[in-house]
């Protein structure tokens, strides 16, 4: 009983070991490449503080969701992004006739995570990927994008690697345009495109590959979006190039809003599962 007792527990830790590895950042998966950064989600409990910050309450878009880290936690190798429904009051509450939306909310009905790289990590080019798994229920606007460090939006620029909502994966970038607009490089594919009834219940892996020349944004290695560059600068003497300087990133579950549409308290809880979130930069 001694003998099989040890390699028994021998079997245990060699499993415990072969799965840890196997969870790890694959550094060598491209050639070209080294990986930079990377959050795993390995440990349970909350995200990284060394890689995350949080945004607190109800930020853009007139969405439904109020913005608290208590929404994202990490179990069993996922970061899990959720959205619940909650009652409380809103503490930013002014008046209903109020022109800004966070202040003419009386409650918080419902609530939600994002996490952002701002103030602790950013990168310049390279390629960035995340594997997970989006909740395309009714109202469900889940994304993972960037933003740069320098300039207010649009002028700083945005990239969204994933974006979802009524049933469309969008592969998006703005900035803002030489009459002070808001430029758009907008593509969406519906997911009945996929052809694949399953599609929405499965993992998938967005990547997006950016360089001085161009923006590529891919869902599975199908190339959605390709945005030029140079398109996006408006003068020589432009003081901020949006896409020619870091960018932060950002990754989220939203609700309702003015893309998000119609959702119901029966549509919650809904749960945005992140395997990883890794970024590689070009070997010198």
């Amino acid at each position: 009983m001694r003998f099989i007792g040890k390699f028994l527990v021998l079997g245990i830790v060699l499993m415990l070991i072969f799965s840890f590895v196997g969870h790890k950042p694959q550094s060598s998966k491209y050639e070209d490449y080294k990986l930079v950064w990377a959050d795993e989600f390995n440990k349970n409990g909350p995200p990284d503080e060394k890689n995350w910050n949080y945004e607190t309450g109800f930020v853009r878009n007139q969405e439904n969701q109020w913005y608290q880290k208590e929404n994202a936690f990490c179990k069993d190798g996922f970061l899990i992004i959720e959205a619940r429904n909650e009652n409380r009051p809103n503490p930013n509450f002014v008046t209903k006739n109020h022109k800004d939306f966070a202040k003419n909310r009386d409650s918080i009905k419902v609530t939600s995570s994002c996490l952002i790289t701002r103030g602790k990590h950013s990168w310049q080019y390279g390629r960035f990927e995340m594997r997970a798994k989006i909740p395309t229920g009714k109202g469900m606007w889940p994304a993972f994008w960037s933003l740069g460090i320098k300039g207010n939006w649009p002028a700083n620029g945005e990239i969204d690697i994933m974006e979802y909502y009524t049933g469309k994966i969008l592969a998006n970038a703005a900035w803002k345009s030489n009459d002070g607009n808001t430029a758009w490089d907008a593509e969406a594919v519906k997911l009945t495109d996929f052809k694949d009834n399953s599609w929405a219940n499965q993992f998938h892996v967005w990547k997006m590959d950016w360089d001085a020349k161009s923006i590529k944004l891919y869902v599975d290695d199908q190339l959605l979006n390709e945005i030029t560059i140079d398109k996006t600068i408006n003068t020589p003497d432009q003081t901020i190039i949006p896409f020619h300087q870091p960018h932060y990133l950002l990754v989220n579950l939203a609700v309702g809003g003015i893309n998000g549409g119609e959702f119901t308290s029966a549509d919650l809880p809904s749960k945005y599962i992140i395997d990883y979130i890794r970024v590689y930069q070009k070997k010198k």
